[in-house]
């Protein structure tokens, strides 16, 4: 007959068999560390704390849509909430993100692509800063991180003014005026003799700094263009630099299938990369020094606004 172990002996084993191991770890993807002024990460108290020193927020505009073969489709909101953190390590002001999609209907032909309407983004982002108001912000720097928001950014802006108590400028445009041009120029980079726009050499290259890991450089291929033969036409006259010929060239480049333009992104690209030039020419160094340029102008921007107009007042 089997005898049970003594009871001294299942007690002393007990420890060992149901409490958890010392050498336990935590959850094995957490990288992230405790980011200053990047409201996500904050408590209740640091954000009290921070309404004593600023009432000014920076709130990116993002986007969740394809990239091409080597970016991941959340470039432009990875690399907008990057740029604005690093410019709150500078100036004191709350980094508040609210969405990661935007307006992307071009680019549904590629998978992974998340596009809202325009005026269901307005509307987020205007609620979002009412509700920022009601605990004592005032200030917001808007930010747009994706081209195909420029017209979204300008009526967020404009309804956050004529609706609301709070104060809101578009960072891009109120920076462009400290941004040193002189920098920007010696930035490495091949001439400008071939289409190089969405997830191009540009993009590349800030991604390289900013998000690196993410950044898949063996996928990084040359995409087969192709567009309407009209736009075709005036391209010379668009990469030579030629405003009107570049306005008329966005007013119908990169437009949502639907519209019949044959201009949306499946359309025209082999890989989602709306330019010729290989992306394998990007560079980390052109866009540190990119961000740099940013980040130095928006903080110039910040500090010129604490002038004219301190918190508080």
């Amino acid at each position: 007959m089997r005898r049970s172990p003594p009871v001294f002996l299942l007690l002393a084993l007990a420890p060992a068999a149901f409490a958890p191991a010392a050498s336990a770890q935590t959850n094995p993807l957490w990288t992230q560390e405790k980011v200053k002024n990047y409201l996500p990460h904050m408590t209740v108290p640091e954000v009290r704390d921070f309404l004593a020193r600023s009432d000014m927020v920076l709130i990116p505009v993002a986007a969740l849509e394809q990239h091409g073969n080597h970016l991941p489709v959340g470039t432009d909101y990875l690399n907008g909430v990057e740029q604005a953190k690093l410019v709150a390590q500078r100036a004191d002001v709350l980094v508040a993100p609210i969405l990661l999609p935007g307006q992307s209907p071009y680019h549904m032909g590629f998978e992974g692509t998340i596009t809202l309407p325009s005026p269901l983004i307005q509307e987020v982002y205007v609620e979002a800063v009412k509700s920022l108001i009601a605990h004592g912000f005032k200030r917001f720097l808007i930010m747009n991180a994706h081209g195909g928001n420029r017209a979204i950014t300008t009526f967020i802006v404009d309804r956050i003014n004529q609706e609301t108590a709070g104060i809101a400028v578009d960072l891009g445009a109120v920076s462009g005026p400290f941004r040193d041009r002189n920098r920007m120029a010696s930035v490495p980079r091949p001439p400008p003799d071939e289409l190089d726009r969405h997830g191009g050499t540009p993009e590349t290259s800030s991604s390289l700094y900013l998000m690196p890991t993410l950044v898949d450089m063996d996928a990084a291929v040359p995409a087969e263009v192709a567009m309407p033969a009209h736009l075709e036409a005036m391209l010379p006259d668009v990469l030579a630099g030629d405003p009107t010929a570049l306005a008329v060239f966005l007013a119908e480049g990169l437009k949502d299938e639907s519209t019949g333009k044959g201009t949306s992104s499946i359309e025209m690209s082999s890989t989602g990369v709306w330019g010729t030039r290989d992306p394998t020419e990007a560079t980390l160094e052109r866009g540190r020094i990119a961000t740099e340029v940013f980040v130095d102008a928006a903080v110039a921007f910040i500090e010129r606004w604490n002038e004219l107009r301190p918190s508080g007042s």
